[in-house]
């Protein structure tokens, strides 16, 4: 006897689907209503229309292919392979192909390629940043991970520019600005050692004379990003007896010498890491290992400073990219879901915390591309943009990390269970966007730069000059922009006149201030007809929180309105 399955009822469970006709973005770049009308009022007409291809396509691929490839390349992360059959010491570090796929996908962006290209340079050269970081903000949308690879990358590409020969210049940009992905060369900054941490004036790691330029360096660096990198700049000591960051010289490390060999660098491991798995960090150890010195002696933290500074910017364009995604995948999420007889949107407490969350994406991402545009601006010449590029780039590192991380995890949250669950992209997301805080300069460290920077530039006079500025453009908020910076001048003069301890632990809540009042200030510039249905509802949001009044009745934003302050469409 035949038996017939009613397959229409074999899953019925499957009929309570958890949404709804769910639809996500399928173009990062065209769905991202900031990000575009950002481009088209602060990039040259050319420029945009140079890069426009490459931003369509990586906001393409940012929102299909990689997905796929960066939870693949979180999932099955880099291996050392110690010792070959023979047993000869390999440190060979080997990734799974979903990592070769994603770097060749950066390099496609053009990401380092208008930037360092000799003839897009010039043709680009007071914007290069923002070119490139354009392609490279939708990029980490998608892959934390290896955006550090690529950013020390950038880094290395700076020195080398800056400080080293021509020979080298023309010998190793290319490898950078390369229009194939097997013809790069990627780049790393081994700075940090166990005696030393944020402290780098206590590293040990020596330098010794060979000849000419080149040294042979011994010691270990503690952790080394990008630990396969075919370029390194490493700080080490010429003069053990010259102590702290006076005594430090820098030297570039080339992974392969001329002769073919392998410069010696000894893997010890691979550290275990909570997040940004998919590339390498390790412990090395350097022995005899040939460096050649760039700059000059004792000036190797100075050179570094170039380096490090731009990685507090990728720092910035990273958190601000993973917390934006997060922010996506929960609206996208709650876009269709549907909870106690309504859609999730419709719930007051919801549009509530949407409302936070992205008030709070919207100013970071001002404050994030403000200090995009001083360092194009300073590299180009401008004295004022240099002074408040070294004011507001450690201010935007500190502030874009700590709320990428509160958006993250409160995006997280929004989605319930499901955004706990590794099956998706949040999870990945935390991981990575948690270390944010803590690189290229944790809280404590930032707090201390700022008041250097207070102290030994103009920056603090440049910002308040550019605050200043918008208060006289705003009708509406001017009076009260003007008001509350000069409380701020006023304290920072009773700052700088306190005793040490006192002053660190007074400069925390005036930075902090300090960053709101000016990313109100940048909202107010960035207004216009396209942007204010964003900026309005978070100027409303910001001011209130800044300037906090007694308990009173809160209304909720209505739907529309959370959508357009969101600024994301299908």
């Amino acid at each position: 006897m035949k038996t017939t399955v009613n397959t229409a009822n074999r899953y019925p469970h499957e009929k309570n689907k958890v949404l709804e006709n769910f639809r996500a973005s399928e173009n990062f770049f065209q769905s991202d209503l900031i990000l575009k009308n950002y481009l088209k009022n602060n990039v040259s007409e050319k420029g945009l229309e140079y890069m426009q291809d490459k931003l369509q396509t990586t906001g393409k691929q940012a929102a299909g292919v990689m997905n796929e490839l960066s939870m693949l390349a979180d999932k099955m992360g880099p291996e050392l392979v110690k010792r070959n059959m023979l047993g000869e010491t390999i440190n060979e570090i080997r990734f799974h192909p979903a990592y070769w796929d994603l770097m060749k996908i950066a390099v496609e962006s053009e990401m380092f390629r208008v930037k360092w290209e000799p003839a897009l340079r010039a043709q680009f050269r007071d914007e290069t940043q923002r070119l490139g970081f354009a392609t490279g903000y939708l990029y980490a949308m998608s892959e934390c991970g290896q955006y550090c690879p690529l950013c020390m990358t950038d880094g290395v590409a700076r020195l080398i520019d800056l400080f080293c020969s021509d020979e080298d210049k023309a010998r190793l940009l290319p490898h950078i600005y390369t229009e194939k992905a097997e013809e790069l060369f990627t780049g790393a900054m081994f700075l940090t050692e166990k005696t030393g941490g944020s402290d780098v004036g206590a590293n040990i790691v020596t330098a010794t004379h060979k000849e000419g330029e080149m040294y042979l360096l011994n010691g270990e660096k503690w952790f080394c990003s990008n630990a396969n990198a075919e370029l390194i700049f490493a700080l080490a000591r010429t003069d053990e007896n010259i102590k702290g960051t006076r005594g430090l010289s820098i030297f570039m490390i080339e992974k392969n010498l001329a002769s073919g060999r392998q410069n010696p660098m000894d893997v010890v491991r691979l550290k275990d890491k909570l997040g940004v798995r998919s590339m390498a960090s390790a412990e090395i150890v350097l022995t005899n290992t040939e460096g050649k010195r760039v700059g000059n002696e004792f000036e190797g933290f100075k050179v570094m400073v170039e380096m490090v500074s731009l990685s507090r910017l990728y720092n910035s364009v990273a958190a601000l990219a993973a917390s934006r995604r997060a922010l996506v995948e929960a609206y996208q999420f709650l876009q269709h879901r549907t909870t106690f007889g309504k859609n999730a949107l419709h719930h007051a407490l919801i549009r509530s915390k949407l409302t936070e969350l992205g008030t709070l994406n919207v100013a970071n991402f001002y404050l994030v591309w403000r200090a995009i545009k001083a360092l194009d601006l300073s590299d180009s010449g401008n004295e004022h943009e240099a002074q408040l590029f070294r004011m507001i780039n450690p201010m935007t590192k500190k502030w874009s990390a700590e709320k990428g991380v509160y958006i993250t995890r409160e995006s997280m949250e929004l989605m319930g269970g499901l955004g706990y669950i590794e099956d998706g992209v949040m999870p990945k997301l935390m991981r990575d966007v948690i270390v944010l805080p803590i690189w290229e300069g944790s809280g404590n460290i930032i707090v201390l730069d700022m008041l250097r920077a207070m102290q030994k530039s103009n920056g603090f006079e440049a910002l308040c000059k550019e605050v200043m500025d918008s208060a006289a453009k705003s009708v509406e908020y001017g009076t009260w922009l003007k008001a509350e910076l000069n409380k701020l001048i006023v304290f920072a003069e009773k700052l700088r006149a306190l005793a040490q301890d006192e002053m660190e632990t007074s400069a925390k809540p005036f930075f902090e201030k300090l960053t709101s009042l000016y990313q109100i200030s940048l909202l107010i510039d960035a207004l216009n007809e396209e942007s204010k249905a964003w900026i309005t509802p978070a100027l409303n949001w910001l001011i209130a929180k800044y300037s906090p009044s007694e308990l009173k009745e809160v209304k909720p934003l209505p739907v529309e309105e959370v959508r357009g302050l969101l600024a994301w469409e299908f």
